[in-house]
């Protein structure tokens, strides 16, 4: 009588979750990322403090910042951080927003499990509510002008409102709108802008109301001379690609010296080298030279007797961004600089209280920098995250010229209007499309909890406006009313919106319809075999 073996297909150190315990793993870890960043969504939305393993601190509000910084590893929730994070890169905005939307639609699809409902049937309700979503929210955009500052000043102030640096929002409303326009491409009725084209540069040391545009670039380097004037007006710069230096020869050679007189002629002969390459400089009219590598100090010394300010070492991405800062040319050799290869600027100057030259006032920049400057690191930090928002949405905006209300008004229309568009179509799938409908309801909700309010009394508040045709009110988070907020000035670019519905979406359906999770372990996590 043979005897029946066990059939091992799987190692030894793999785990494996199966069935409605891998839905539920994954389920429990969306909610959980979703439940760490609810709180500093909104106007009045907390910060979080985290410490890394070196005990680094970071204090910030921004979704992905948070996300990024705390060590997941759960694969499940992993996916939801990709969603926050192609949120980041796609659009700049809205990143709590669609982790808090997952969260969500990932609490629903609970219920609906319990309800024996296949999740196949789930994804496909949600699918259909997303497209009929994506219509809804196209109804909703008001078009716009790319250029009217006055609607991109609001949307960057709803953007930043309710971060650490909301006392400054006005002056980096002005900048980041400035910025953008400065450097957007108009192609017809098209508007393109390269998020490239803005720099931002940071400094610790003076206040946050210090922060300016610069028409041109800076460099995070200092003159390489003493002697070399600190500021220059009506600035004339020359790029050089090449080293102010001798260079050694490539092929390997030996030559004999017999006498002083020989020494003296390789050195008078090195001097003349030098002092020709610092000559060429000066020839083409230049009083500012950035140079790609290094500078000899003979040649310092030259530059510097003829009033010329140069920096060595200056990175080529920054070469390239001058260059198209200045309307320069970059060129090979100082040697074969011409007039026509500067770019004009109307002053160059070393910062007194940072290593840093600021090369300003060019006339028509393909690249602008704005420089940040604020009391402490982590105060900088959050002011550099918050502009980067600000710019973002403005480039969104001017490319698509829509706009939608915020505060809530989005969500709470979708959240009416998906359940009217679930009677019709029926079947199964109506339960699925309303439990999508209900999902909406999670931004409203958090930012009532936020504010103070309570959250039931304002959701009900808003169905019943939105029930009545007004499609554009919100909840005023400092007064507990709600009011119209495209009136208010409260207004979001459409693309974030949109990217957070279809990238929300998209990784629930493709969470949900797990059923198998296999999680190999490292060796070192894996138990030793006992010794015999």
């Amino acid at each position: 009588m043979l005897v029946q073996q066990p059939v091992i297909i799987l190692k030894q150190n793999v785990e494996r979750t199966q069935g409605y315990e891998a839905q539920r793993s994954n389920i429990a870890a969306a909610k959980a990322l979703a439940e760490a960043v609810r709180s500093t969504l909104g106007p009045r939305g907390m910060d979080k403090m985290l410490i890394d393993g070196t005990g680094d601190v970071t204090i910030t509000n921004d979704g992905i910042t948070i996300l990024d910084e705390i060590s997941v590893q759960h694969p499940g929730a992993k996916m939801v951080i990709e969603v926050s994070r192609t949120q980041d890169e796609e659009v700049g905005d809205g990143t709590t927003t669609a982790v808090i939307l997952v969260g969500a639609l990932m609490e629903q699809a609970e219920t609906l499990l319990n309800k024996k409902i296949h999740p196949t049937v789930i994804c496909r309700g949600y699918r259909m509510g997303m497209q009929k979503a994506l219509e809804i929210l196209q109804s909703m955009a008001s078009p716009t002008d790319p250029y009217n500052k006055d609607v991109m000043k609001k949307i960057v102030q709803t953007a930043i409102t309710g971060k650490s640096i909301e006392d400054v929002k006005d002056k980096i409303s002005e900048i980041s709108v400035e910025a953008v326009m400065k450097v957007a491409n108009t192609d017809g009725n098209k508007v393109t802008v390269n998020e490239d084209d803005v720099k931002i540069k940071k400094h610790t040391g003076g206040t946050m109301d210090d922060a300016e545009l610069i028409m041109g670039c800076v460099i995070d380097k200092t003159r390489v001379n003493q002697e070399m004037p600190r500021r220059v007006t009506n600035a004339k710069v020359a790029l050089v690609q090449k080293e102010l230096e001798i260079k050694k020869t490539e092929v390997k050679s030996k030559i004999k010296i017999s006498s002083t007189e020989q020494i003296e002629a390789f050195a008078e002969q090195e001097r003349a080298a030098l002092k020709e390459m610092a000559d060429a400089v000066a020839a083409s009219g230049a009083n500012v030279l950035l140079c790609q590598k290094g500078i000899a100090d003979a040649a310092q010394f030259y530059l510097a007797k003829a009033g010329i300010l140069a920096v060595e070492d200056v990175p080529e991405a920054d070469m390239k961004f001058a260059a198209r800062a200045l309307g320069a040319n970059i060129v090979t050799k100082a040697e074969d600089l011409k007039k026509s290869d500067l770019g004009i600027a109307e002053q160059a100057e070393q910062l007194e209280d940072a290593d840093m030259i600021v090369i300003s006032g060019a006339k028509n920049p393909k690249t602008v920098t704005i420089l940040l400057r604020g009391s402490t690191y982590y105060l900088v930090d959050e002011l550099e995250r918050a502009v980067v928002d600000a710019t973002r949405v403005v480039m969104d905006a001017m490319e698509d010229g829509l706009f939608v209300p915020g505060g809530g008004a989005v969500e709470s229309e979708l959240a009416v209007r998906l359940r009217d568009y679930a009677v019709k179509v029926g079947g199964r799938e109506q339960i699925a499309i309303e439990a999508y409908a209900d999902a909406f309801c999670a931004i409203p909700i958090t930012l009532a909890e936020n504010s103070g309010y309570n959250p039931i009394d304002k959701l009900v508040e808003l169905k019943k406006a939105h029930a009545e045709g007004n499609k554009n009110f919100g909840l005023n988070v400092y007064t507990g009313k709600l009011v119209d907020m495209q009136k208010e000035g409260v207004i979001e670019p459409i693309r974030c919106k949109r990217q957070a519905i279809q990238s929300s979406e998209e990784a629930v359906e493709m969470l949900l319809r797990v059923d198998d999770m296999m999680i190999s372990q490292s060796a070192k996590n894996t138990p030793p075999e006992p010794m015999e």
